[in-house]
């Protein structure tokens, strides 16, 4: 049986969204490299505990991500780190960054077009010191 697509049907125009564990397993590699647990643990303390995820899901999602090629397993842990035969340590790809910033780009995209529809709030802010008299 094929892996599980990591996004949902996407249009010609329009690219597929990320799952949230996904993006969140991408951001948190983006400037680490980290074994699961601790992977988990980054999500949960970065989002508030907003993204809680279960080892199951992690393992899920990190399967798909490895098949895909945008995330890799380290040989080795990265340096500073203690050896710990049960720990897989892993890192983002270059496809895989390619990946995560086009989903922060439709996201942007998204949040843009609320805004537009004053859903949520400008992110103006008060006027310049220069202007204000």
């Amino acid at each position: 049986m094929p892996p599980r697509p990591l996004t949902a049907a996407a249009t010609d125009d329009a690219p597929a969204p990320l799952s949230t564990p996904v993006f969140q397993i991408l951001l948190s590699l983006v400037d680490a490299q980290l074994h699961g647990y601790a992977l988990i643990q980054d999500i949960r303390e970065r989002t508030g505990g907003e993204v809680d995820l279960t080892a199951s899901t992690l393992y899920a999602a990190m399967k798909r991500l490895l098949d895909v090629a945008w995330i890799e397993e380290l040989d080795a842990p990265p340096s500073g780190e203690k050896s710990d035969p049960r720990r897989r340590y892993y890192r983002i790809t270059t496809r895989g960054r390619a990946a995560a910033r086009e989903e922060a780009r439709r996201l942007e995209r998204l949040t843009a077009q609320a805004r537009e529809k004053r859903l949520l709030p400008s992110t103006r802010t008060a006027p310049s010191a220069r202007g204000a008299r």
